[in-house]
This record gives C-alpha cells, structure tokens and sequence, in this order.
C-alpha cells in the first residue's frame, strides 16, 4: 500500500502532468485554429513591419554621396552587434513561419471556399487582399535574390574588398560597391522594382489586416489605420524604389 506521502506525491505528479498535457493540448488546437493561424500571421506581420522601418531607414544612406563610407559602416556595426544578431535569427525564424502560415491559410480558404474562392471575383474585395498568397511568393522569390547577391557574400565569402575609413581602426566590407555593381545591372533593377511593388500591394492589405485580427476594429480608429497604412507602404516603398534607380542612373 502507498504511504500518505507516497499517495500525495503520485495525485499530485498525475495532476501536474495531466495540466500539463491539457495545456500543451489547447496551444497546440489553438495555434492549428483558422483563428490561432491569423494571429500567428497578424503578429509576425507586425513584427516584420516595424523591421521594415529599420532596415530601409539604414539602407537609405546608400544614397549617401561619400563613397559609401557612412553604409559600410553601418552594415559592419549591424553586421557584429551581437544584439543584433540574436535579433536576426527571430527575423529569419518570423520570415519563414509569416510564409509558411500565409499559405497554409490560402490553401485551407482555397479548399473550404471551393469555386467561390477559385473565381476570386468576391465583390468589395481590394486586388491585395485577393491575391496576398501570390504577392508572398513574389516577394519571398525576390527576398532569395536579395539575400543571395548581398546577405550571403557578406556573411559567408570573402569576395569583397575591405577598406578602411579615418577614425575607424578596423578595416570593413566594402559592401557599397558590390550594391552599385549590381545595381548597374537592368535585370537586377527590374527585379527589384516587381519585388517592392509586389510588397507594398502585400502590404497595404495587411497593414490593416494585421490590427484587424487583434480586435482594433473600430469606425472611430479603422479609417486612421488605413490612413496611416497607406503612407507607411508609400514611404517604405519609395524609399526601397530610390535604392536601384538612384545607383542604374548615377553610374
């Protein structure tokens, strides 16, 4: 027979356990739900947004006229500040699952809606909203282009040439010219014009969309945030567009 300590012990690991099961249980029915799905999306959409600000906002000094010295600078202090690292393994993680979850949404609308959905003629809704799927994989393909002419040589070659600045002791990536290299090139360009038109359609939906899944949808606030969504999407759009078209025109 247990002892009362035993008998105490053994309710209390089944209790632990079974709360345990229940609650792993609920996240994962949760997080598998059409609901547990959009907020996945909604959150890592946000996230994505506010990184967009960032990283345009520091790619803007590509426009600087001093040779580059104020980007490649700014690319090593990104590129070995260690918070930042950490903080670009949640990128890359948010990047694929935001992908991912996007088209397991379009595939389980696709099969519930049937020809309703395969028609893709539902009045009141905007051409992004309609085709948010196509204009992920557009700008997923486009990301691939981006990171692997840039991001990878950086990171995993030694294809670039170090320079060094005054009062900078270390020598740093001479990034800015393997940007104005490319960017002399017309396919290139042209890539990344389809790439940000397809993100800023991308996002003026899901600007709003994104507060929408978290329940601020208001009459007083959903005109603002349509507002404010489309001025984000037409700065963060124009300032991605001025990159290429600045280095193709000032060779």
């Amino acid at each position: 027979m247990l002892s009362n300590r035993s008998f105490v012990v053994t309710i209390r690991h089944c209790w632990c356990k079974s709360y345990y099961c229940n609650s792993m249980n609920w996240l994962t029915r949760f997080f598998t739900s059409s609901l547990g799905q959009k907020l996945i999306m909604s959150l890592t959409g946000l996230f994505l947004i506010s990184f967009l600000v960032v990283h345009v906002s520091g790619n803007l000094l590509l426009l600087s006229d001093d040779g580059g010295e104020s980007f490649n600078i700014y690319a090593a202090f990104m590129s070995h500040n260690p918070v930042i690292r950490v903080i670009s393994i949640g990128l890359y993680t948010f990047i694929l699952l935001h992908t991912i979850q996007g088209l397991v949404l379009w595939a389980s609308n696709r099969k519930s809606k049937g020809p309703q959905f395969k028609s893709n003629k539902s009045p009141g809704r905007s051409y992004s909203s309609k085709n948010m799927a196509l204009l992920g994989i557009l700008i997923f393909a486009f990301l691939l282009l981006h990171m692997g002419d840039f991001w990878v040589k950086t990171r995993f070659t030694d294809q670039l040439a170090m320079v060094t600045y005054p009062g900078h002791d270390e020598p740093v990536q001479d990034i800015y010219t393997r940007v104005h290299i490319a960017f002399q090139q017309l396919w290139i360009v042209l890539a990344y014009i389809i790439g940000v038109i397809a993100l800023g359609f991308h996002l003026l939906h899901g600007f709003q969309s994104s507060f929408q899944t978290l329940g601020i949808n208001h009459k007083k606030y959903t005109p603002a945030i349509k507002a404010l969504g489309w001025i984000y999407t037409i700065a963060v759009s124009l300032g991605f567009l001025s990159m290429p078209l600045y280095h193709y025109f000032n060779p």
